[in-house]
């Protein structure tokens, strides 16, 4: 490597009169390149513009304006798209006061839009000097002396003319599904998608991937953090990465191992090409695209991590230091670092990245990590944090996705149902509301103990007004606010909550301690794992997938906006990991050699997404009063016993009152009225269905889908309104008695009897235990 020992000036202020000191990052201009760079608390920052390879690298310096705002610029004229760049950023030393410039450390512009190179852990990416392990050789951080470009991650300047994004779809926030994955483990090991494209950007928006979305019904892929990441250390010694992504090193540019070899070998501008062409192919094919993204901590990890970034540029300002110990970090995040919003950069650098993402990427939204992070005045969350209302009121990010994981590790971390209007929170009450009602209540249930009431149940269904019907408005926030889930990326697959009890990441290397143990799980028997060869094995499949129908099904009767992990839709399974952040392996890439049951789950899946689309009664974006509206005959929402009476107040404190049956008109939506059985016991019931409305003797119940069953046809795609009729239905008449099966659901919508259709799938009473 060699360095150019002269530190050369940029052209003097007076020939920079276009140069706008607050414009931050590369700047493509008529005749070069404008370079602005934060760093309040620098004595001196150098531009390091970089050629050649190897041990050819070659580096030039270049000294930057200081002025005096904290911004420091550089215009070096003959520059253009392509060129390679960084910093070196001087300072004073001093550790114990959360101060450690060393210039020896190449650092990346955080506005940086592409990587010519990612870094590669050494020793000399660390500000101190540290022995084998990666820790700091003496308790006084001896500051280290070893240059780090060679190992650095290091910028280029992006072309600013490129092809420009289709336009978003129009969704209807009512209709949305959010499909969750990860681009690399979604089509890593699909045999129809040619090689060099599984694992891609190229790959998420190859034909078969889009066709197969499309015909699952979803609406809007989110994808797992596809930032420029740096793995932890501890994970790389041990042969390990962060395959989830949580680990950000740079907001701007894109991670470029997920593209294609071949645009990785033609530079960082292919690899920028080939997201903005994914997502230019998914918004052509009618699909959204919201980023999962990680603006709370970064991949620098805690005080005694390598310098990247951000902290060499101004540390005490980019992240939360304990006010008395400087030396030390206030970590809500449980990752070692918080970025701290109370800085001006940092919000800055925040709304000006997700500005980028929107503008210049075309994505869709974002579902924030650790979102209350975002909205901490340091410990104390507000919901009217400046950030928040930013990006809540800014004209190009208002009308995106907003998602919240609405959570951290910090003090009062636990805020869901609590972020401003527009945002959407990941609701953690339904997901355990589920798998308690279908997994963890009949386990105990089994060894005669008792469950619990349906009360959380309901009120999840429902739309959970107790957390979000108040807000901004007089209506405070819709159902729609609540994202309803019963898995994510973060925890057991669909398959995995019906197949173990206990967890098992025994491959992460840390001897089972990670993860969570709160699983509200049941593998249906007495073993973990697969039942194939074992004694009993049917039955313990088929009541595994039963429930997996169950959760399913539940999901999208639900009041709210649903997501699926992706996988669940046909069982994936990571043989027990529920905390496979570090396995880019077969434990979380899909594997597509579909068995015959999971392709019925597959579409099992499609045919109940159909079926919301189609039924606004199954889709409410509005919370039910329980009063009949103007014009109705029946209450938008009401809730009967087994006998088919209304609900009795002391029933719902009633742990052995399991079974019963939810009723929504649907006269409001110029739909049919929608009633849905449960069966949350162990054993089969009889129940009343409802009189509904009673005396209109012209309407009659017909089974549309039952969790017993896998036999349902997909609905037609023609565009009638009555698609429905295609499906096997069995009638019933208000009132009739109907067997249900143990630990079953089964959905009817009301229909004239002159359209009743008997095909034989199964009777109105089901005899199957």
């Amino acid at each position: 490597m060699q360095t150019d020992e002269e530190v050369l000036l940029p052209a003097p202020l007076s020939e920079q009169a276009a140069l706008n000191p607050y414009v931050l990052g590369a700047t493509l201009n008529d005749d070069g390149v404008d370079f602005v760079v934060n760093a309040p608390g620098a004595s001196a920052v150098d531009l390091c513009l970089i050629d050649g390879e190897g041990a050819d690298l070659r580096e030039r310096r270049i000294g930057m304006h200081d002025h005096l705002t904290g911004s420091w610029s550089a215009h070096i004229s003959g520059l253009g798209p392509g060129q390679r760049y960084g910093y070196r950023v001087y300072g004073p030393w001093n550790p114990n006061e959360g101060l450690r410039y060393n210039p020896r450390k190449f650092l990346l512009d955080p506005y940086a839009k592409a990587l010519a190179t990612k870094a590669v852990l050494d020793d000399s990416l660390y500000a101190h000097k540290v022995n084998e392990h990666g820790l700091p050789t003496r308790a006084d951080w001896e500051i280290s002396e070893l240059d780090s470009l060679p190992y650095a991650a290091i910028g280029v300047v992006a072309d600013p003319n490129y092809q420009p994004v289709a336009p978003s779809p129009r969704i209807s926030a009512d209709k949305r599904v959010i499909y969750e994955t990860h681009v690399v483990g979604l089509t890593k090991q699909l045999e129809a998608i040619p090689e060099q494209l599984r694992g891609t950007y190229a790959g998420v928006a190859h034909p078969v991937m889009i066709e197969y979305l499309k015909n699952l019904g979803v609406t809007t892929i989110e994808l797992l953090p596809i930032h420029a990441k740096f793995d932890e250390p501890w994970l790389t010694r041990r042969g390990l990465s962060n395959y989830w992504g949580y680990a950000t090193l740079s907001y701007f540019a894109p991670e470029p191992t997920y593209a294609t070899k071949a645009a990785q070998e033609s530079g960082p501008q292919a690899v920028l090409n080939e997201v903005r062409a994914m997502v230019s192919a998914l918004h052509e094919a009618g699909l959204e695209v919201v980023l999962d993204v990680v603006y709370n901590h970064t991949a620098e990890g805690g005080f005694d991590g390598p310098t990247l970034s951000l902290r060499g540029f101004d540390d005490l300002g980019y992240y939360l230091h304990d006010p008395v110990n400087k030396r030390q970090y206030l970590d809500v995040t449980g990752t070692g670092n918080t970025v701290d919003f109370r800085n001006r950069q940092a919000i800055r650098l925040t709304l000006d990245s997700l500005r980028y993402w929107v503008s210049e990427m075309g994505v869709d939204g974002f579902r924030f990590d650790l979102a209350v992070t975002l909205g901490r005045h340091a410990g104390e969350w507000r919901r009217d944090h400046p950030l928040l209302v930013a990006m809540t009121t800014d004209p190009v990010l208002c009308s995106k996705l907003l998602i919240a994981e609405p959570w951290d590790v910090g003090p009062g971390g636990w805020r869901t149902g609590e972020f401003p209007i527009p945002f959407l929170d990941w609701n953690d009450r339904y997901r355990g509301a589920l798998r308690e009602f279908w997994l963890s209540d009949p386990k105990e249930m089994s060894h005669g103990n008792n469950g619990h009431d349906a009360r959380e149940l309901a009120t999840r269904i429902a739309g959970s007004a107790d957390l979000f019907a108040w807000g901004d408005t007089v209506h405070g926030r819709t159902p729609l606010a609540s994202v309803n889930f019963v898995t994510a990326h973060d925890g057991f697959t669909l398959h995995d909550l019906t197949t173990y009890n206990h967890k098992n990441n025994v491959a992460n290397g840390e001897d089972n301690r990670d993860g969570t143990w709160d699983n509200r799980s049941w593998n249906h028997h007495d073993f973990d794992g697969e039942a194939d060869q074992v004694p009993g094995a049917e039955t313990v499949n088929m009541m595994r997938l039963r429930n997996a129908r169950n959760l399913l099904g539940t999901l999208f009767i639900s009041s709210g906006t649903p997501m699926l992990l992706g996988g669940d839709e046909f069982g994936r399974t990571q043989g027990g990991n529920n905390n496979a952040y570090c396995q880019d392996n077969e434990i979380s890439w899909y594997d597509w050699n579909l068995k015959t049951w999971q392709k019925e789950l597959i579409a099992t899946t499609s045919y109940l997404i159909k079926l919301r689309q189609q039924h606004p009664a199954l889709r409410r974006s509005q919370f039910a009063t329980g009063q009949v509206a103007p014009g109705d005959k029946i209450p938008d929402l009401s809730w009967y016993d087994i006998t088919g009476n209304l609900m009795r107040p002391e029933q719902w404190h009633d742990n052995y009152t399991r079974v019963l049956s939810m009723l929504r008109s649907g006269k409001p939506f110029g739909d049919v009225d929608a009633l849905i059985l449960i069966n949350g016991t162990l054993n089969p019931h009889e129940i009343k269905l409802p009189a509904g409305r009673g005396d209109d003797y012209e309407l009659a119940w017909y089974s549309v889908w039952d969790t017993p069953h896998a036999d349902y046809a997909l609905l037609d795609d023609d565009d009638d309104d009555d698609d429905t009729d295609s499906v096997a239905t069995s009638l019933a008449q208000p009132g009739s008695m109907i067997a249900l099966s143990p630990l079953s659901m089964r959905i009817y919508l009301t229909k004239p009897k002159r359209q009743a259709r008997y095909n034989g799938a199964h009777d109105a009473v089901d005899t199957a235990n």
